[in-house]
């Protein structure tokens, strides 16, 4: 079976699960219409309402540039009904230039942000208890393979096989992923307290009360994690993040983050402190909406993609802002901001007191 046939019946049929008479709203960009044409084929043929909305080239960049702060405030009237009405929601991510974001005015692009929040509340309350199926996935373009450090075909191999496409049945091979981390999961929610320690670091939180998440592919393609949100003032230490630290185009590099009872009071950087600044002036986003553990074995460096980062194999992350309605978390932002750190040379984390997982493996 073709690859592209075979990846639009995977997000199709396992990760968003489409039925007949379902309303999918598929976003991407004009440089995924391979993959586009493939998923609408399969989501017809399942008995799907299907809208695509392709975005062009520097479309952001130009509104948020030209618009009036009216036009900024603005939301469209068809994605806030997607969010609040449609049965799926497939975001397939295609960038034309993965820094074309970058120079936007940051004020107006906060204001934009913020006027997003109906929206991304129906989203985020909807997603949690899956009223809206959705999932975020990507197609392999120059612009990330260039950003990855690698050629488009290296990058298409990368990609196709952390998402298991090569595998005979990526369905049956996601299901079993499901499987052997809901092992893991099972764990996790009969502890309450976890310390994340590193060579450098050490950072505490609660999950009393909350749930930890097995993620085994219908919420993002690629997947392979376990996720939290911790209990928003029981977050206490230091905690550094190794790996670039990436958000709407922009790097930061090198962030350490100093946490009292739940509040980042301090904060440094190697590389892009300003852009930190202007992010820990919005709403929400100095308290913590997830702490997580990746465990995707088929992803083995920095790609500078979170969808993908995040799942690496002997990694973990946590997230400033936005919590999971899923997991129990409350804290609201309009970012959802993913920083991740490797465990492999010396990382442990503790849940009550017990060592459970230790350079970049669970040991239980």
């Amino acid at each position: 079976m073709d690859i592209l046939k075979k990846y639009a019946s995977l997000l199709v049929n396992y990760c968003v699960e489409i039925k007949e008479g379902d309303n999918l709203y598929i976003k991407s960009t004009t440089l995924a219409e391979p993959l586009i044409k493939e998923v609408y084929r399969e989501a017809v043929i399942r008995g799907a309402n299907v809208e695509v909305n392709l975005e062009f080239r520097d479309k952001y960049n130009i509104f948020v540039n030209n618009a009036s702060e009216d036009q900024l405030k603005s939301i469209s009237p068809f994605f806030l009904s997607a969010m609040r009405d449609f049965d799926a929601y497939l975001f397939i991510k295609a960038p034309f230039n993965t820094n074309e974001d970058r120079n936007v005015d940051g004020h107006k692009a906060n204001i934009h942000r913020e006027a997003l929040a109906p929206a991304n509340k129906y989203y985020f309350e909807r997603a949690a208890t899956r009223a809206l199926k959705r999932n975020f996935s990507l197609f392999p373009t120059q612009a990330s393979a260039q950003e990855a450090g690698m050629s488009l075909d290296d990058y298409e191999d990368f990609v196709y096989g952390a998402c298991k496409l090569y595998d005979h049945d990526p369905s049956e091979s996601w299901r079993n992923v499901g499987r052997i981390q809901q092992r893991i999961v099972d764990k996790l929610n009969s502890h309450k307290k976890f310390i994340y320690k590193g060579p450098d670091f050490e950072i505490s939180f609660n999950t009393e009360g909350r749930l930890w998440i097995n993620s085994d592919g219908k919420t993002n393609m690629p997947s392979g994690e376990v996720y939290t949100s911790p209990v928003e003032d029981s977050v206490n230490g230091v905690i550094h993040f190794s790996y670039p630290c990436i958000y709407n185009g922009n790097e930061v590099e090198g962030v350490t983050l100093w946490v009292k009872d739940g509040f980042v009071e301090k904060w440094e950087a190697a590389k892009g402190k300003d852009y930190l600044d202007k992010i820990f002036e919005l709403k929400g986003a100095r308290r913590f909406g997830e702490a997580a553990i990746g465990t995707n074995e088929n992803i083995n460096k920095i790609t500078k993609n979170i969808l993908f980062d995040e799942k690496m194999g002997g990694s973990i992350h946590m997230a400033v802002g936005q919590s999971y309605l899923q997991t129990g978390g409350k804290n609201e932002s309009s970012i959802h901001w993913d920083m991740i750190t490797d465990m492999k040379n010396g990382g442990e984390i503790f849940a009550d007191n017990e060592l459970i997982y230790k350079d970049g493996k669970f040991i239980f």
